[in-house]
């Protein structure tokens, strides 16, 4: 039982960069519930315009080619790459944002 007095301790007394920790707890977890909800709606959104994009390129209005699609990756795929890891890097990656992201994409 002395680790969980342990944790109790920390999450009652004493602060992290100036706020208690359970503020910056539940920060973190209404952070995760924003980023839940906004994943969902950016997958709702992705969905249909693939749908569009594909209903438009059948109908030949858009030409859809493999080797462009390539050439785009190659183009803009290392700095995509570069902001995701920046944003995963600074996104705080505890049980909290967890469970947020988790709530904020199923209820959304």
């Amino acid at each position: 039982m002395g680790a969980i007095d342990q944790v109790f301790h920390f999450i009652t007394s004493g602060s992290i960069g100036g706020l208690p920790p359970l503020v910056l707890m539940i920060i973190i977890f209404v952070v995760g519930l924003i980023v839940g909800f906004l994943i969902h709606l950016f997958l709702k959104i992705a969905i249909v315009a693939a749908i569009i994009l594909f209903v438009v390129a059948y109908f030949g209005l858009f030409g859809l080619s493999l080797s462009l699609l390539k050439n785009y990756a190659v183009q803009y795929g290392s700095i995509v790459y570069q902001y995701g890891a920046l944003i995963i890097g600074v996104l705080p990656l505890s049980i909290g944002f967890v469970i947020g992201v988790v709530i904020g994409f199923v209820f959304e």
